[in-house]
């Protein structure tokens, strides 16, 4: 947002001091002071929010007769041309003022006089930027729902249109099993589902509203919190004020989550790099998502992939820094407590941009299927199958089957073959019971086919959870299309 100069707004930075402290100080403070104290060149960001609050504060303070109706008319009024200067960038923010509240209560004096300075009435910027700081954060859970919803969408779509297409299932990033790139995709949806699963959990948690807890003990004014919190769409009052004004635990709950999504994030934009190079050649990326060399022309770069990877650090790093600002803090509230926004502003535009670009990635990558389908009967992947058809046909212990099965395998590299090229003469050497009808179970087919078990890669089933998953997106409008 651009702040420019209004010289009609006498809040300037000029001012030498924050005249909101009224007598207790005669001076103003040093420079270096002045730039450690302020946090207004970030906490700006709460100007909706603040102003959200004061305006239910003030009803609620007309309501209890502490404002008269025509004060609080000329507040609601005074309120709305800042929330007007501000959207139109003809607001002076001034870092004298030190925060958000002071800046705006200080406009809104100048606006509309004595009516202004009484708004602060039973509240403290204590309680202040604990509740404009819940709603701020409940806001930004409700977005990155949304935006994680998107996501899924866009994931389970991916799934439906390929969810038959073998690729081979890793362990240890050794082939282990054949599985559909459908059922792969799908896995990251269950994934994002439980990091929804925490944020609305954190939410519910954060949902409970500070103001009227002054600054530290209450008030002995006559208000009504439970009107304030429902204005605001809290669940109910904070239950204890010291409390409410001091912890930071719900901004430590959201940072927690974000760095949880963002790790999953980090996991799938690693595979992603790993399937675009050309030792996988898995996937193919447009050059909307990827970049080039300054000396290599040959080159297609998943930098998209990578910088989504990187943001787990700074995620991380957020909530490790925050967790050691409060980990000291003796009750009530501490200035240390102002190092809490910055962070959880980081951490937020780090997720919604990773949320977006892997959104994009996902929509735009296009499948090598030649190349997943050659790769995932490499390896021996369908050695399984085989144990499991010793199990089922021969009635073989599994232990021994896994041995039997192993032998197999060895024999196989020897001739350096796969188990399907084995004869069945060299299988029955090492098991007289084995058929022909062993090799019915040894391609990747008969080997997806098979794994029809409730959450397993049988087409099928991934075709049957990846509509699920997209009828219950969808069923948001905003999803839709």
């Amino acid at each position: 947002m651009t702040h420019k100069k209004n010289e009609n707004n006498p809040s300037s930075s000029s001012k030498p001091a924050n005249t909101q402290w009224g007598g207790r100080f005669s001076g103003g403070p040093a420079a270096i002071m002045a730039e450690i104290n302020a946090s207004i060149g970030f906490d700006q960001q709460l100007w909706r929010q603040d102003i959200q609050g004061s305006l239910a504060h003030a009803a609620m303070l007309c309501k209890v007769g502490l404002l008269t109706e025509e004060e609080e008319e000329e507040i609601r009024h005074g309120l709305s041309q800042i929330a007007h200067e501000i959207e139109a960038g003809h607001f002076e923010f001034s870092e004298a003022l030190e925060d958000i509240h002071m800046n705006i209560e200080a406009r809104l004096a100048e606006k509309i006089g004595e009516a202004g300075k009484r708004l602060h009435t039973a509240r403290s910027r204590n309680d202040q930027v604990a509740t404009d700081f819940r709603l701020w954060v409940r806001q930004a859970i409700d977005g990155i729902i949304a935006q994680t919803e998107s996501l899924m969408l866009t994931l389970a779509r991916q799934a439906l249109a390929y969810h038959a297409l073998p690729m081979p299932g890793f362990t240890h990033l050794q082939v282990a099993q054949p599985v559909t790139f459908g059922h792969h995709l799908l896995a990251y949806v269950e994934m994002l589902n439980r990091d929804i699963s925490r944020l609305k959990d954190g939410r519910r948690r954060l949902n409970e509203c500070p103001l009227g807890s002054a600054a530290l003990a209450g008030t002995s004014f006559p208000i009504d919190r439970k009107m304030t919190a429902q204005a605001l769409g809290f669940d109910r009052p904070s239950a204890n004020s010291l409390d409410a004004v001091s912890d930071r635990d719900f901004a430590l709950d959201y940072l927690s989550t974000l760095s949880i999504e963002a790790m999953h994030l980090s996991r799938l934009a690693e595979e992603i790099v790993q399937w675009a190079s050309a030792a996988f050649n898995f996937i193919s990326l447009s050059d909307g998502f990827t970049t080039g060399s300054s000396i290599m022309p040959q080159k297609r770069n998943p930098d998209a992939a990578e910088l989504v990877r990187a943001k787990i650090g700074r995620i991380m790093g957020d909530f490790v820094g925050l967790l050691t600002v409060m980990k000291g803090l003796p009750l009530a509230y501490a200035k240390d407590t102002q190092e809490d926004k910055e962070p959880v502003f980081d951490a937020t535009r780090a997720i919604t941009l990773s949320l977006a670009v892997m959104e994009g990635m996902i929509r735009d990558l296009k499948p090598n299927e030649k190349r997943m389908r050659e790769l995932a009967g490499a390896g021996f992947s369908t050695a399984t199958d085989l144990a499991d058809w010793l199990v089922r046909v021969l009635r073989v212990p599994f232990r021994t089957a896994h041995h039997i099965t192993g032998t197999l395998v060895s024999l196989a590299e020897k001739k350096n073959c796969d188990l399907a090229e084995l004869s069945l003469s060299d299988m029955q050497k090492v098991e007289p019971g084995i058929t022909s009808d062993i090799f019915s179970v040894l391609t990747v087919e008969a080997s997806l086919a098979s794994r029809t078990s409730e959450g397993g890669t049988a087409p099928q089933n991934v075709k049957s959870q990846a509509e699920r998953w997209i009828s219950t997106l969808t069923q948001n409008k905003n999803l839709e299309g």
